[in-house]
């Protein structure tokens, strides 16, 4: 287990007209960055295992609360958190620390703006490396209203945005247990409970599965949501169909070299053409749930480092 008291103190960085709370290691290798992009409901602190290691392997490692969450700017509109202004954020990040390019990690939400700052910012783009969220493409209908008719209005994603603050409410009158019940390993496979399953886990009693952390590093995340409570960063979810808007005229096909990490026990499922967007893109699985760097820490930052190692001497 980590001790959080190991992990970088944070600065705060002015960029895109908003302040960012940035932990960085490695800073005595400046010139080759690597930016790290969590999820939801996570925070930089879901890097900790990672950082060290990329550090040693000669990286300067930038791990930003991205905006929403921590101590980085909480805008109060919904619209302040769409692609364009969180890739906006990267990329000014980029620009505060003088760098044309870096190496993008992205886990969950944070894999998926990675996604997007590379179509919308190639130029600003070596290389990627997502967990558990492979690239989405753009459906013929906006997102929220695809995923309504496939998967309901239960579907998370989509009372997010159809009932605005209900789900705020009640994760944050649990955030704790909401935590605690989230951040699960080896969590048995069952058949889907009716209602919204973020409202599900906030309110059930008993977790299932074994715990991803010990107590300590849960209360990172625990506190840091008590602090911020959860709209600004389910706002993400809010801007899915304004997204949807913003690419509409983006070359879809991302051609900077990739790595895809899959957790086999994942309930996202694998994308089944990945390399028709993604024509230079590697793919390993692990067998994991969803936490993939949290849950299998030493082998997801070794098979990073393969592949950064041989790409570069490709």
């Amino acid at each position: 287990m980590f001790n959080p008291a190991e992990f970088p103190t944070p600065t705060l960085v002015s960029v895109n007209g908003v302040e960012l709370e940035v932990f960085e290691t490695g800073q005595e290798n400046a010139g080759n960055p690597i930016v790290l992009c969590h999820g939801w409901p996570e925070h930089a602190f879901s890097w900790r295992y990672q950082m060290p290691a990329l550090a040693a392997a000669g990286y300067h490692v930038i791990a930003p609360n991205q905006r929403g969450y921590g101590n980085s700017t909480r805008p109060a509109d919904a619209t302040d958190y769409s692609i364009d202004q969180l890739s906006g954020d990267l990329i000014t990040l980029l620009d505060h620390y003088g760098y044309e390019d870096a190496t993008f990690v992205g886990h969950d939400w944070g894999a998926n703006v990675v996604w997007g700052l590379t179509l919308l910012h190639p130029d600003r783009v070596k290389k990627i490396i997502n967990l558990a969220l492979p690239y989405q493409a753009r459906t013929e209908k906006p997102w929220i209203t695809y995923m309504e008719e496939f998967l309901g209005s239960d579907n998370y994603f989509v009372h997010f945005n159809r009932q605005p603050g209900v789900a705020d409410a009640v994760l944050d009158e649990n955030t704790s247990q909401f935590l605690r019940n989230m951040f699960r390993k080896n969590v048995p496979p069952s058949p889907p409970e009716p209602g919204m399953m973020m409202i599900n886990l906030a309110r059930a009693e008993e977790p299932h599965g074994d715990p991803l952390m010990s107590d300590n590093e849960l209360a990172v995340f625990i506190s840091a949501f008590e602090e911020t409570g959860f709209t600004s960063s389910i706002n993400w979810y809010r801007n899915l169909d304004h997204n949807w808007q913003i690419l509409a005229d983006v070359d879809p096909i991302i051609q900077k070299p990739a790595l895809m990490i899959y957790g086999n026990r994942d309930v996202i499922p694998k994308s089944e053409n990945l390399s028709d967007f993604v024509p230079k893109v590697d793919v390993i699985s692990l067998d994991c749930g969803h936490w993939i760097q949290q849950e299998m820490p030493d082998e997801t930052t070794r098979k990073m480092l393969q592949w950064l190692e041989h790409d570069s001497a490709v």
